[in-house]
């Protein structure tokens, strides 16, 4: 039994993901509007990354910025990486549980609101030189 486990431990150290990365969940904004300013960051570099999302105006762009400063922190500090070899490999937005409200309607009804929340994730990861591989 304990081979069992001890196996099973070794295959998901393996599947762990190696690269940076943050998560943020149940961000009290709607997923749709988060992976607008996603699709935005994607494959830029941190510092190209940063600038976007401080001057757009989506709501979704504040979490996302904190998300992306969390995972350059986590390269930094865990794995000593230069934030300025680091870009945006990866970033998703996937919902998370939403808060279900009532809003009256006439005949005494009412109508169900759901108030949706983001799980935001940025994987990180360093830039190839030119004649790497």
């Amino acid at each position: 039994m304990a081979g069992n486990m001890k196996k099973k431990a070794e295959r998901v150290e393996e599947k762990r993901e190696k690269r940076p990365y943050a998560v943020a969940k149940y961000i009290r904004v709607s997923p749709y509007k988060v992976r607008t300013v996603l699709d935005l960051i994607r494959g830029k570099s941190v510092k190209e990354a940063q600038a976007i999302l401080e001057n757009i105006p989506n709501g979704g762009a504040a979490p996302t910025k904190k998300v992306l400063m969390s995972a350059v922190a986590n390269a930094e500090h865990n794995q000593g990486m230069d934030r300025g070899d680091l870009f945006v490999a990866e970033c998703f937005a996937d919902g998370g549980t939403s808060l279900k409200r009532m809003q009256p309607v006439s005949k005494g009804r009412g109508h169900a609101i759901l108030k949706r929340t983001s799980h935001i994730t940025v994987i990180l990861d360093v830039k190839k030189a030119e004649g790497e591989l």
